[in-house]
C-alpha cells in the first residue's frame, strides 16, 4: 500500500509498464532517485536485452542499466503477476492511430485489464500515455474497477472513500534534446480525486524538480494535446509558406531567420519533409476525433494535420522533378536517402517521414537505399516493413553512384560539403546544405 512515508523515504515499489522511449527513461529516473523499480514489457527482446545489462536506447548507456541492477534498484520482467507487489504502477504504452486516423487505445485498454487482474488495495495507478480528454475516467477507471475495488471520482469537498488511487500525468520526453534533463521538465499531474492527486504529486516530487498539479485528469490530458497541437499547427504553417515561397522565388529559411530577430511575439518553426515521432503526427487527430462527440469540427487542427501529412508526397514529387531536369526517370533511378530517424541525432524511426518517402519512391520503381549512422537496420513498424534493408556506407565512390541523394534528416555527423561535392544531384529537405559554399547548382531544396 502506497503511503506518504514510503514515498518520501523512496521505499515505495514502482512499476513501469511499457519500456519504450518514454517508459525506460522514466523507470531509470525513478531508480536513480532511489526507488526500487520493476519494468514491464510484452516485447521479450527488450526484457532479454535489459536483463543482459544492455540498453537499446542510444542515450541510455549500458553502464547505467548495469549499475542500477547491481544496486537492485531496477529489474525487467514480462511476468505481470509482480504487479500485485507494487505501490505505484505507471502506464507508458503506445497510443497510435488506426488506418482510419482514429484513436487506437488497445494497448491502454489491455494494460488496464492486466492491472485490474492483480490490483491491490492502496495502489496508485498513473496513466502517462498521450490520449484524448476523458480517457483516464471513461476508459481506464471502469476497467480497473472490474477488479472489485473502487475509486471514486470526487471533488475537493468530498471524502474519497477509495480502495485504490488513479491519476494522469502526460509524458514530455523529447528524444535528442540535451539541454533539458528529464527531471528538469515540469511534470503535470492530476488525480480523479484529491487523494489520488496528492499521492501522485508526492511521488513525482521525489524525481522531478517541479510538479504542476491541475484540477482534473481532463485538464492534464488536454494540456499535452495543446502542447503538441501548437507545434503541429505552426509547423504546418511554415510548411505551407515554404510551398508558396518556392513558387514566388523566395528563400523561406531566410524569411524565418529574419522574422526570428523580433524579440517578442514570434517563435521560429521550421519546414521539413513531414512530421515524425509518436506525438505530433498523431495527437491532433486524437482531439479532432473526440471533438466530434461534442458536435464540434476542429477544422484548424485537421487542416494542419492534412498539410503535414502531405509533405512526404511533396518531397517525392520534388525528387521526380529534379531527376527529370537531369533527363532521368524515377523508375529505375538509384536513390540514396540520408537519415531515416524522424529528427536529427537520434535512433527513433517512429512515424518518420523518411519511411513514407521510401515507400513512395519504391512504388514509382526507384531503387532506394538509405544511410543513417544511428540506425544500422530499419525496424519493422506497424505501417512499413523495410527490415531487409541496412544502412549503406557513404564513401565518395558510393555517393557518386547514385542518381540522387536526398537529405531527409539533417544528422550532425554528416559532412554536407563532401556530400554536395561527390553526389550527382542532392535534394535537401532540411536546408542542411544552406551554408555549403560551392556546388549549389546541383542542390534542390524542397
Amino acid at each position: 500500500m502506497i503511503s506518504e512515508e514510503r514515498v518520501v523515504k523512496q521505499q515505495a515499489r514502482v512499476g513501469v509498464i511499457g519500456l519504450g522511449y518514454v517508459g525506460l527513461p522514466l523507470a531509470i529516473a525513478f531508480a536513480r532517485s532511489g526507488f526500487p523499480v520493476v519494468g514491464f514489457d510484452i516485447d521479450a527482446s527488450k526484457i532479454e536485452t535489459l536483463n543482459q545489462k544492455r540498453s537499446y536506447i542510444s542515450y541510455i548507456p549500458d553502464e547505467e542499466i548495469e549499475s542500477l541492477q547491481r544496486q537492485q534498484k531496477f529489474s525487467a520482467t514480462a511476468d505481470f503477476k509482480t504487479l500485485a507487489h507494487l505501490d505505484a504502477i505507471l502506464i507508458c504504452v503506445p497510443t497510435p492511430l488506426t488506418e482510419r486516423m482514429e484513436p487506437d487505445l488497445r494497448f491502454v485498454e489491455n494494460t488496464a485489464r492486466v492491472i485490474s487482474r492483480y490490483l491491490q488495495k492502496g495502489q496508485l495507478v498513473v496513466l502517462e500515455s498521450t490520449t484524448y480528454p476523458g480517457t483516464t475516467e471513461e476508459l481506464v477507471l471502469p476497467i480497473l474497477q472490474e477488479s472489485g475495488l473502487c475509486c471514486r471520482v470526487v471533488t475537493a469537498s468530498e471524502a474519497a472513500g477509495s480502495d485504490f488511487y488513479l491519476a494522469y500525468s502526460p509524458e514530455r520526453v523529447d528524444p535528442g534534446r540535451k539541454e533539458f534533463k528529464l527531471r528538469e521538465i515540469p511534470k503535470v499531474v492530476a488525480g480523479v480525486n484529491p487523494e489520488s492527486t496528492r499521492l501522485a504529486v508526492l511521488l513525482y516530487e521525489q524525481v522531478f524538480a517541479r510538479v504542476v498539479p491541475v484540477s482534473s485528469t481532463r485538464v492534464a490530458e488536454m494540456s499535452k494535446l495543446l502542447e503538441n497541437i501548437y507545434r503541429s499547427v505552426n509547423i504546418a504553417l511554415v510548411n505551407e509558406l515554404k510551398l508558396l515561397c518556392q513558387r514566388m522565388g523566395i528563400d523561406i529559411w531566410e524569411v524565418i531567420a529574419a522574422a526570428a530577430t523580433k524579440p517578442y511575439g514570434f517563435a521560429p518553426f521550421y519546414p521539413g519533409p513531414g512530421l515524425g515521432g509518436h506525438c505530433i503526427p498523431i495527437d491532433p487527430f486524437y482531439l479532432s476525433w473526440k471533438a466530434k462527440e461534442y458536435d464540434f469540427a476542429a477544422r484548424f487542427i485537421e487542416l494542419a494535420g492534412e498539410v503535414n501529412t502531405a509533405m512526404p508526397y511533396h518531397v517525392a514529387e520534388a525528387i521526380a522533378s529534379a531527376l527529370t531536369r537531369c533527363q532521368k526517370s524515377v523508375s529505375g533511378a538509384r536513390i540514396l536517402l540520408l537519415g531515416m530517424a524522424y529528427k536529427k541525432d537520434i535512433d527513433d524511426t517512429r512515424e518518420s517521414p523518411g519511411l513514407k518517402i521510401m515507400q513512395l519512391l519504391r512504388e514509382r520503381g526507384a531503387q532506394v537505399d538509405y544511410n543513417d549512422p544511428y540506425i544500422p537496420r530499419l525496424p519493422k513498424t506497424r505501417k512499413y516493413d523495410f527490415s531487409s534493408l541496412s544502412s549503406v556506407p557513404i564513401t565518395d565512390e558510393a555517393l557518386a553512384q547514385y542518381d540522387c541523394v536526398v537529405i531527409v534528416t539533417d544528422h550532425t555527423d554528416y559532412d554536407y560539403a563532401r556530400i554536395v561535392q561527390q553526389a550527382r544531384l542532392v535534394v535537401d529537405t532540411r536546408n542542411a546544405t544552406g551554408a555549403v559554399p560551392t556546388g549549389k547548382e546541383k542542390v534542390v531544396r524542397c
